[in-house]
């Protein structure tokens, strides 16, 4: 039997059609048409949670496989508590698997992989350290003299491993480790003032035992279920960020071509929310890279990937957004739009519009070389454009008469044609840069033909 249960809620008007702004809830309890939405590889609509249309959006994906994974892995690591012949051999200390399951599982295989192999270093350091100052202490000292010497040790290294943490190169990649040292010595070397030495060493085996089962399981299921690679998302951002600015430098291209062939007082409308979001990615790409440096051999990328060129290709990107920033503040800082337009009229417009064609095409070129990883054939083309476009500017500049008008509009297309200028230098030097993780990497040649623009 099908049975469907409908409430509609429309602000209190009957018989009226659902607008945009109605509130609608619906109930849908029939189970056939859920199953054949299932086999169709569409979620549930359930518009009374908006959880259903957050889950909906393919952005998501990762998020609820990441999820999903997360929980495989404390199921399969609780077997510890639930088969009985493992418990007999664990014990308790299952707990710190079920800890090292919580604090390890990483959205990234790459992450996970660091910071389970932090755990294991830092844990092998120093429960090997702990249990050599703890028997040490009760075969040396006595009484006081076994509490002298744990203190000092615990002073000692906890300020040394304390000290390297605040080194750059260790805090990028080994300060989970250090941390978990600085936590496993204390818990070692403290728990042997109240036992014995036999039991200091079985401890620490055990605990390190479970540690290293959850580390496996972790590991396992990070990459062998939909195995998520920080290097493809550091790969794919970086990718898209020449089309995205060679759209916004197409954008503001256009707005200038319009202040110079209309005559109606047009504010620029380009949009510019790219750029300013693509100042802010610096932290998040030397996140990635970390965590790609991590990942073994995948796909098509091998070991030793040059991830420290992707981070340089970043920080010139985000130089050349901040600079088609300032592009499009020339031409929304003007007041008279209509005087705009005459000023804009002095500079050569078809010059101006050619070499921003180049630089837009060569923008798209080298973003598509790096998205087949290949080294295009365009890649002359692409140094003698850059070169055509410097020498058509100078000549704009030296014949243009901006300087002839003294008014802040004129300033403004000076600025313009100045920092476009600014554009032509950093998309070199981003050609130079991409070419060099081309000879790195091993990119190969491209073997169809590209016609010059």
């Amino acid at each position: 039997m099908e049975s469907t249960h409908v409430i509609s809620i429309t602000n209190g008007e009957e018989n009226v059609a659902p607008t945009k702004n109605a509130k609608t809830f619906q109930f849908s309890l029939s189970l056939p048409p859920v199953f054949s939405r299932l086999r169709e590889n569409k979620l549930i609509q359930f518009s009374l949670f908006p959880i259903t249309s957050y889950l909906r959006q393919k952005k998501d994906t990762k998020k609820i496989i990441h999820s999903i994974k997360v929980g495989i892995s404390l199921v399969l690591i609780s077997l510890l508590y639930f088969v009985d012949p493992l418990y007999e051999q664990v014990g308790d200390n299952a707990i710190w698997a079920i800890m090292t399951v919580v604090v390890t599982f990483e959205f990234s295989a790459g992450a996970t992989l660091g910071k389970g192999l932090n755990r294991g270093m830092g844990t092998i350091l120093g429960g090997g350290l702990g249990c050599i100052a703890a028997v040490l202490a009760q075969n040396v000292g006595g009484g006081i003299g076994n509490s002298i010497i744990i203190g000092t040790s615990v002073f000692i290294f906890g300020t040394i491993a304390t000290y390297c943490r605040l080194f750059p190169s260790v805090k990028k990649r080994y300060d989970y480790g250090v941390m978990i040292f600085i936590l496993t010595f204390n818990l070692v070397v403290v728990s042997g003032v109240r036992i014995q030495d036999q039991k200091v060493w079985k401890i620490a085996s055990e605990r390190l035992l479970t540690i290293v089962m959850g580390f496996v399981v972790c590991i396992c299921v990070s990459f062998l279920v939909f195995p998520l690679w920080a290097s493809d998302e550091l790969h794919d951002s970086t990718v898209s960020r020449f089309q995205h600015l060679a759209n916004a430098l197409q954008g503001c291209l256009e707005e200038y071509v319009k202040f110079a062939t209309e005559k109606e007082n047009k504010k620029a409308g380009a949009s510019f929310t790219v750029c300013k979001s693509l100042l802010d990615s610096k932290s998040k790409d030397e996140m990635l890279a970390n965590f790609a440096k991590w990942e073994p051999w995948h796909g098509k990328f091998g070991f030793f990937y040059p991830w420290e060129k992707y981070l340089k290709i970043g920080e010139v990107l985000r130089e050349l957004a901040a600079i088609i920033l300032a592009l499009g503040g020339c031409l929304q800082a003007s007041t008279t739009p209509m005087e705009l337009a005459s000023v804009c009229q002095t500079v050569q417009l078809e010059s101006c519009e050619a070499i921003g064609s180049r630089i837009v095409w060569t923008l798209q070129e080298l973003g598509d070389s790096m998205n087949q990883m290949r080294k295009g054939e365009a890649e002359p083309q692409i140094s003698a454009k850059l070169k055509a476009a410097r020498a058509e500017l100078s000549l704009v500049i030296a014949t243009s008469k901006i300087a002839a008008i003294e008014n802040i509009d004129a300033l403004a297309v000076a600025s313009f044609v100045f920092l476009l200028k600014k554009v032509v230098d950093k998309v070199e030097e981003l050609a130079k840069e991409v070419e060099q993780v081309g000879d790195i990497a091993g990119f190969r040649a491209h073997s169809s033909t590209i016609v010059s623009s």
